[in-house]
């Protein structure tokens, strides 16, 4: 559903939008929509919008959009109707009488919803919220309507006043939008956003769009490329399916932007592609499909088929690097799913062919507002009220509290470090550790929504380089590498002078420093020491450099395989490589070196559980990055799974792994039961990528119970 709605081509006649339900539900009732338009037509009589347009326009168009969410009739004549009490001498007791208890509870809930003032204080807000949920549970439908209403609107907005525009923006970006996605309706809630985005931030906006332009004008328009390569794959393994490419929209482009502090240019994942297949099976034989043409990218791979999400959305989901390198993310889904993906929690009263539709994955609304309004209850003021409601709604942003009970908003995933660094520059500096609602945790531990969290500070603590692995916020990261640059500029030449000479020769190239000044230009830097600096504090990689000087190297695969000798960077003089048992760090993943007496150092991964016990001793730490290049399959990983006891099933797995070019190194039972075996694999790859596709493999037998990689405190060095 791409929420084109005809309302931008003038006012429908009654007879048009009878035609746009009966287009879904021929046995629709007529009289009821005929009645409705007709009375809203007179009520409405000699009012005008801002725009000049006759006021009708307006509830007409909601009622269009509507249509296209294939409604009920009393949905469609409640849009007609939605303003006539709040805007015309129309009263409940007449709608009733002509159209029904039913419409006329509708148009009086919309009405209500109308009249509150959404964008107040906080305190306000939060009672109104209350309202605005106990509205929805009398009722589904009188959000669908205002939703639609708020929808028309932000598309003709430019109508209003330059600050009416900003505080319905605003609000919608706030209220009406979160609430759209969070009932599924993933293509309103993206249009909302865009609508709003270009009011609240038009700078922005305007910056992506030109930037979309240069990059189509650069390698033209990919997303049909991409279209036939994938329809050549479906029909190379016999699927039948229709697929759909697009560029993201702005907003959602920005956003990542922020989250991540990534330039336009970094982001790999711009286009999204969606293959609709008639059966389950046939979304994953796509799934196989799509791994097998290209390359997976690891940590991309959702599957929302075996666990929908509460509002019934199902779909599987993974990124792959397509064309060009280029980053794809890729959805699968059946038509029947792709209905409830584009309606959400609306999927319930669609029509199709005069009859209720019956998917069978459609959620039941009354059961869905029950489960989100459950906590809701136990609120015991508004403001308590608030706080649940925005913990539900706002699904990719957590909400925790400071020690005196402040709010603090950060993207999903944030650690103790960006709560530090959001509260000041100065409290982010100085952090070396956190507790938790009370219990002391690792810095790179993720919040959840509803934590108390206090930093724990001491003076003469500064950045450590690790940190900038750990946190998410742009805020914290630009902190951080301005202080590492501030404090340790020399140091940073040093290790990025090491790693570029690698990345270069790796190249067959050479880093001299007229090549490194000439990559300073070509990245806007200062000198190549600047260069230097940047790639030793991981804001760009000696690889980026390389293909900045020599493009044709970004595709050509002429980097050459890793001496293992030389796999990581950044360990003194004379050290080997010590992986750490305890996490079994492998290429791909982020790491850090910490030193033992008489052993020398030991290779982390960042998130290593083991590490909480040098938070108080950062001199032993060390910056580590990987070798770019290929790597030689002899990184043991222990994998830990769980399978049907059945003959042959142990062999299989074994095979699945040497399919994909992994050995076995070791394998021990650690339970046996007369319907399962739990046992642990080690097994010898290259990279994370590598690990990835091991797993998948495993993943996707049907005698895999349980899948996992083991990581054990005890059992390193």
């Amino acid at each position: 559903m791409d929420g084109n709605g005809s309302d931008r081509s003038g006012l429908l006649d009654a007879d048009d939008l009878i035609s746009l339900v009966r287009n879904y539900n021929p046995k629709c009732n007529e009289a009821l929509l005929r009645g409705a338009y007709s009375y809203a037509q007179d009520m409405h009589q000699g009012q005008m919008r801002q725009s000049g347009e006759a006021y009708f326009t307006h509830p007409v168009a909601v009622a269009a959009i509507l249509t296209e969410m294939r409604l009920d009739d009393a949905t469609i004549a409640t849009a007609l109707l939605h303003d006539t009490i709040e805007d015309t001498k129309g009263t409940y007791s007449e709608l009733e009488s002509r159209f029904g208890t039913d419409v006329a509870e509708l148009v009086d809930g919309v009405t209500k919803l109308t009249n509150l003032q959404l964008s107040n204080r906080e305190s306000k807000q939060a009672e109104n919220f209350r309202k605005l949920f106990m509205a929805m549970s009398k009722d589904l439908r009188v959000i669908l309507v205002k939703l639609a209403d708020r929808l028309h609107n932000m598309r003709t907005i430019r109508h209003m006043r330059a600050e009416k525009q900003l505080q319905k923006s605003r609000e919608t970006m706030d209220i009406y939008a979160p609430l759209a996605g969070r009932m599924g309706m993933q293509w309103m809630r993206e249009e909302l956003e865009d609508l709003a985005f270009r009011v609240v931030n038009p700078e922005a906006r305007n910056s992506i769009m030109r930037r979309f332009l240069t990059l189509q004008k650069e390698s033209g328009d990919v997303i049909p490329k991409i279209t036939d390569d994938i329809e050549a794959v479906l029909a190379k393994h016999g699927i039948s399916g229709d697929v759909y490419g697009r560029a993201k929209k702005p907003f959602s482009i920005w956003r990542k932007m922020q989250e991540k502090d990534l330039a336009f240019s970094r982001l790999s994942d711009i286009y999204g592609f969606r293959v609709i297949v008639e059966t389950e099976d046939e979304c994953y034989r796509v799934l196989g499909a799509m791994h097998q043409r290209w390359r997976s990218v690891p940590g991309r791979f959702k599957d929302y088929i075996s666990q929908p999400k509460s509002n019934g959305y199902r779909s599987i989901h993974t990124s792959v690097s397509g064309r060009d390198g280029k980053r794809v993310e890729i959805q699968i889904r059946t038509r029947q799913m792709h209905e409830v993906a584009e309606s959400g929690v609306a999927a319930h009263w669609s029509y199709r062919d005069g009859v209720r539709a019956a998917n069978p994955f459609a959620v039941d609304p009354a059961k869905w507002l029950s489960t989100l309004t459950e906590r809701f209850e136990m609120a015991e003021d508004h403001d308590e009220f608030l706080e649940h409601v925005k913990l539900e709604m706002y699904s990719d942003q957590v909400f925790c509290f400071t020690p005196k009970g402040d709010v603090v908003k950060l993207p999903r995933g944030a650690t103790p470090l960006d709560f530090a660094y959001s509260i000041h520059t100065r409290i982010g500096h100085s952090c070396v550790g956190a507790k938790v609602d009370g219990i002391r945790v690792p810095l790179w531990t993720r919040l959840k929504n509803g934590q108390s969290v206090e930093v724990v500070t001491a003076e003469g603590q500064s950045p450590q380089a690790t940190w900038i692995d750990i946190v998410v916020t742009g805020r914290a990261k630009a902190a951080i590498r301005r202080r590492l640059r501030e404090e340790d500029r020399g140091r940073y030449i040093k290790l990025g002078r090491e790693l570029a000479r690698v990345a270069f020769e790796h190249a067959n190239k050479k880093s001299t420093p007229k090549a490194l000044d000439t990559a300073a230009k070509a990245l806007g830097l200062e000198d190549g020491d600047e260069v230097l600096a940047r790639i030793g504090s991981a804001e760009i990689s000696a690889r980026d450099v390389v293909t900045k000087l020599y493009p044709e190297l970004a595709t050509s695969g002429d980097f050459v395989d890793v001496d293992q000798k030389r796999a990581v960077i950044g360990l003194p003089s004379g050290s080997d490589v010590q992986r750490a048992q305890c996490c079994q760090p492998v290429p791909g993943e982020r790491i850090v070196g910490i030193t033992y007496r008489g052993r020398g150092p030991m290779v982390h991964a960042i998130d290593c559980e083991s590490l909480a016990e040098f938070d108080n001793a950062p001199e032993r730490w060390i910056d580590l990055h990987w070798s770019e290049g290929r790597h030689a399959a002899v990184h043991n990983v222990t994998i830990n799974v769980t399978i049907s006891n059945f003959n042959g099933v142990l062999g299989r797995i074994c095979t699945l792994i040497g399919e994909q070019n992994a050995n076995i190194s070791d394998l021990h039972f650690i339970d046996r039961k007369p319907d399962f075996f739990r046992l642990l694999i080690d097994v010898d790859v290259r990279d994370a990528e590598h690990l990835h596709a091991v797993m998948m493999a495993l993943e996707a037998d049907s005698d895999v119970a349980k899948l996992g990689r083991y990581r054990d405190v005890e059992r390193r060095p």
